[in-house]
């Protein structure tokens, strides 16, 4: 029955398998491509609420450290004439040295100036009605408290008021200290920022008062958020999960955009990128459009070239060039990528995925001979200190240098390893090696390290250094694991830390 069934039947049949089978990868690639678009600008948003609670937090706290200052000066010193002309000259320089603070301000318990950054006459003002006043006056805590976003009387702009309170020596309330933080110091900030022709980003307090949004609305300042779902969700969390990412509704606009919020660490306020969802699809739609009329076109010639079995053959033989050239594209595609993930971007060194598999094989490979294997586990000394101090750039190109010189003074035997562990900590594994080799090489690496004289002002020693923690292992079938190499070799390293830091430990 099958034989007398014409070759253009199975023509036909074969075109509209095909014609079906292309329509079904391109709705699968569309809708892949549509995950990984919304994948992607989440990723891009969650960096972008990153970094700005990184400078919201940077910034206020630059102003709080000014504020602790003026307090230990003016409760230490007093109120004198004197002590007062010290103080003006202090806040001064802070204000120029900071270019967020719009002045610095200290008020009695009355609210009356008495004295400020601008030298002003202390009687020109009363900020006794101000909400940060009313707070300090009904609290007795210390810490700094961030203020609703208000119009300052002495030079009318929009100002974020962070302020401390002053206390008389028996304890009681004798008045503020106030930093104004220029609220157009942030927009600009925000205005750095690239999220699209509907995109918007935002600072918020935890009690749902907006205190900035770009695109920027002087008459939003200061305006509640309560009813938002931005701020509802958020207030419904704690803890990790106030970090993340989910689409809402604009309370502004009704434009639904994906918010990637994220608190600041100190303070009680958050930040959100929104991303405009019809901005991030409009490019995944017009590639979608551009795909699917090819597509359409190409079965309607594969339709009507059917009926012909030479032009079906032909057809069918450039379908086959094309699926090997994508097949070829593909494996080498495939073979880039298994490279890159067994490496570490920053560093060049090898990944935490490929350590774990070396350690693996290593591990067996020792049983199986009789060997000893080394593991030396290498931490930067007060490394967030040095991004705390010079930033996250500088920090990572520490970590570049360090791991290249780490790389260059090991062993480069068959089966040695160097992979950086996780943040900044490098792990090195020595097969064939007992506890003084390994020592020697950390050692080795330790000094050169110290020798380098990278300048480090947050640590006691005054440059980068390394502590290690070195452990060996002759495993036995049944006894040991490979993990127990790395806890010995971290425990170790936790005690070179706990003894001063820059300097050795041994295993037991």
């Amino acid at each position: 029955m099958f034989k007398r069934l014409s070759i253009t039947f199975w023509a036909t049949v074969f075109v509209s398998a095909v014609c079906l089978s292309l329509v079904g990868v391109d709705v699968w690639r569309s809708l892949n491509a549509r995950s990984e678009q919304l994948a992607e600008m989440e990723r891009l948003g969650a960096n972008l609420a990153r970094a700005m609670a990184q400078q919201a937090d940077d910034t206020i706290k630059a102003a709080d450290t000014a504020l602790a200052d003026v307090v230990e000066r003016i409760e230490t010193d007093g109120t004198g004439a004197p002590s007062l002309a010290r103080v003006q000259r202090q806040m001064q320089t802070q204000v120029v040295n900071l270019p967020q603070l719009v002045g610095l301000f200290v008020y009695d318990e009355q609210g009356r100036w008495i004295v400020n950054s601008r030298g002003t006459p202390g009687q020109a003002y009363n900020n006794a009605d101000r909400e940060y006043f009313i707070h300090h006056r009904t609290h007795a805590q210390r810490g700094p408290h961030v203020g609703h976003p208000v119009i300052s009387r002495s030079s009318g702009r929009w100002i974020m008021p962070v302020s401390r309170r002053l206390n008389k020596p028996d304890g009681s309330f004798a008045g503020v200290v106030l930093a104004t933080l220029d609220i157009d110091y942030f927009r600009r900030f925000y205005q750095s920022f690239d999220v699209g022709a509907r995109g918007a980003v935002a600072l918020l307090s935890d009690d749902g008062v907006l205190l900035l949004r770009q695109p920027f609305d002087s008459a939003r300042v200061g305006s509640s958020m309560r009813d938002s779902e931005l701020f509802r969700h958020y207030a419904q969390q704690s803890g990790a999960a106030r970090t993340g990412s989910a689409f809402f509704h604009s309370f502004h606009d009704n434009e639904v955009r994906l918010h990637s919020f994220r608190p600041l660490e100190h303070y009680p306020l958050f930040v959100t990128a929104a991303l405009s969802r019809e901005e991030m699809l409009e490019r995944w739609r017009r590639d979608t459009f551009t795909s699917s009329a090819g597509v359409i076109v190409l079965a309607a010639l594969l339709g009507f070239f059917g009926k012909r079995l030479v032009d079906q053959i032909k057809l069918r033989a450039l379908a086959e060039a094309e699926l090997r050239q994508a097949r070829d594209a593909l494996e080498s595609a495939n073979h880039t990528l298994a490279r890159q993930a067994m490496s570490d971007g920053l560093t060049g060194l090898a990944n935490r995925r490929q350590f774990d598999v070396t350690l693996g094989n290593e591990f067996s490979r020792a049983m199986r001979h009789q060997d000893t294997l080394a593991f030396i586990m290498i931490d930067v000394d007060y490394f967030k200190q040095y991004n705390d101090l010079y930033g996250h750039s500088a920090g990572d190109e520490v970590l570049r240098s360090v791991s290249k010189l780490i790389r260059a003074l090991t062993p480069k035997r068959p089966g040695d390893l160097t992979a950086r562990y996780g943040g900044e900590e490098v792990g090195i594994l020595l097969p064939n090696t007992d506890l003084h080799g390994a020592q020697a090489v950390a050692e080795r690496i330790r000094q050169a390290v110290e020798q380098l004289q990278m300048p480090h002002n947050g640590s006691p020693f005054g440059v980068v250094t390394l502590s290690a923690g070195i452990a060996t292992i002759a495993p036995q079938r049944g006894v040991h694991l490979a993990s127990m190499l790395v806890e010995a070799a971290d425990k170790a390293l936790y005690v070179a830390k706990s003894e001063g830091r820059n300097c050795l430990s041994l295993a037991p």
